[in-house]
């Protein structure tokens, strides 16, 4: 089936919105900014098939993009594991190094300093490194625009440095063998899609990316 017949099966089931023509925002105010986040209440206007619009209110949580990773010591086919309070779920939970892209930094800059910052864990050199981009995701397009890009770094070397936390993070990390992570209960949606991208690659037989 093709992308036009899928969109030609899910129209006979639709009400009448033009789910091919833009939305257009009809208004957007700034209700909450934090340190993190911000707020906008919006109204927005879908068009319809046949002429006219409908008018739909939604809040949508503003935030940075970021970036997940998970890291793999090759010689030692070890793996990286964090823990760490989430507020979100209101427990210390096992996750990946993740953070957030500042300002001209590219994605791979990105993880490498979120690795050094979280856990220490420096690439010996640039031959050292086997990025596997998995992909770019949303972590709720219901309720907001941040955009995870998510990745598998593959380390031939690396060292130990002095982390670098915020005032208020606080981390724990150690590596772990596959069989370990694979048992952990991990909840963090972006983390899943690293470590299952990563199943799939060691399924296939490849002990090395």
């Amino acid at each position: 089936m093709s992308a036009d017949e899928v969109n030609r099966a899910l129209k006979r089931s639709g009400d009448g919105i033009d789910m091919e023509c833009p939305v257009t925002v009809v208004s957007r105010e700034l209700v909450y900014q934090g340190a993190i986040f911000s707020v906008e209440d919006m109204r927005l206007a879908l068009h319809l098939h046949h002429g006219g619009q409908t008018v739909i209110r939604r809040q949508v949580m503003r935030h940075a993009p970021c970036v997940v990773m998970l890291v793999h010591d090759l010689e030692r086919d070890l793996y990286l594991i964090e823990r760490e309070y989430r507020v979100g779920s209101d427990m210390f939970a096992y996750g990946l190094p993740a953070g957030l892209i500042d300002d001209g930094e590219d994605v791979e800059q990105a993880a490498l300093r979120e690795l050094v910052e979280e856990t220490g864990v420096q690439p010996a050199g640039g031959d050292d490194i086997t990025f596997d981009h998995v992909g770019e995701f949303y972590s709720s397009e219901g309720m907001t625009d941040e955009l995870a890009h998510i990745m598998v770094i593959h380390l031939g070397a690396w060292q130990s440095v002095e982390r670098h936390f915020d005032a208020d993070e606080h981390v724990e990390s150690a590596w772990i063998t596959w069989e370990r992570l694979r048992k952990t209960r991990i909840t963090a949606s972006n983390s899943m899609i690293a470590i299952q991208h990563e199943q799939i690659r060691r399924m296939q037989g490849n002990t090395r990316p």
